[in-house]
């Protein structure tokens, strides 16, 4: 049995037994039904009332290679190889009507209001106008730029929603990629968190070998006189009165008076 099917294949077994002498055998096996529903087609028991489906006029068989099967019972027809279809031709300028050309300047200057993001060929290429009379509508020359009020395309017809939706979507994802180009390395590395702006992809591994010890880093260096100074306050707390001993030396004025005295 033929592993290739016909389209269709009751309507073509109906077709074959009403128009060709085939035997029950060849059209069964053309179109991988059993041979006595076949007979019952024939004898008017299957596919009662069901128009039959022409595989010559649906480029399925050819005349000859019915003609060849019907000279020999044994023969097996076979089916014609269904070719791919050819590519499509590259899309054409978006046609609009003359009924709305008219209606363009409003559709641009919504889209020009709206997504200022979107470039003059995305424009163009959605409502099928030229790229000086969106200049001239961004720049506000236009002729009757005063009596243009902004128009959602959609609602005028001129595109549908899935068409703007994915030239906005379009639109956004170029200027983020502009916007991350345009940015410094700095900036882009002040964004970063530390562990990726030094090279961790993985925030809970230590910091690399050659940056370790930068996280306790100091402006202020100790030094000898710190280290002595510390030194003396230790034994202040330990001798409170030694705060208040004065040095020893020339005494004061008050103690020449008492002494005189």
């Amino acid at each position: 049995m033929s592993q290739d099917l016909p389209l269709m294949p009751k309507a073509t077994a109906v077709w074959l037994v009403d128009n060709t002498t085939l035997t029950f055998r060849q059209v069964a096996d053309f179109t991988g039904m059993h041979e006595l529903e076949i007979s019952g087609i024939a004898d008017g028991e299957v596919a009662v009332g069901m128009k039959g489906f022409d595989p010559v006029q649906n480029h399925q068989l050819t005349a000859d290679e019915i003609r060849r099967c019907e000279a020999d019972p044994i023969q097996r027809l076979k089916l014609l190889k269904r070719t791919a279809a050819p590519k499509p031709k590259r899309k054409a300028p978006r046609y609009t009507p003359v009924s709305k050309r008219q209606d363009r300047p409003a559709a641009i200057a919504w889209l020009v209001r709206f997504h200022p993001e979107m470039e003059d060929r995305q424009i163009s290429k959605l409502l099928g106008t030229t790229k000086p009379t969106i200049q001239s509508i961004r720049d506000r020359t236009h002729w009757n730029i005063s009596s243009i009020q902004p128009v959602d395309p959609v609602a005028l017809g001129l595109c549908s929603q899935i068409d703007l939706d994915a030239a906005v979507t379009e639109a956004a994802a170029r200027k983020a990629a502009l916007q991350q180009s345009v940015m410094s390395p700095e900036e882009r590395v002040s964004l970063m968190p530390v562990a990726q702006s030094l090279g961790s992809d993985d925030p809970s591994q230590p910091l690399p070998s050659n940056v370790e010890g930068f996280e306790s880093f100091s402006l202020v260096e100790a030094s000898d006189s710190d280290d002595e100074n510390a030194e003396l306050d230790a034994a202040a707390l330990a001798n409170p009165d030694a705060l208040f001993n004065l040095p020893h030396g020339k005494g004061t004025d008050d103690d020449d008076d008492e002494d005189e005295v």
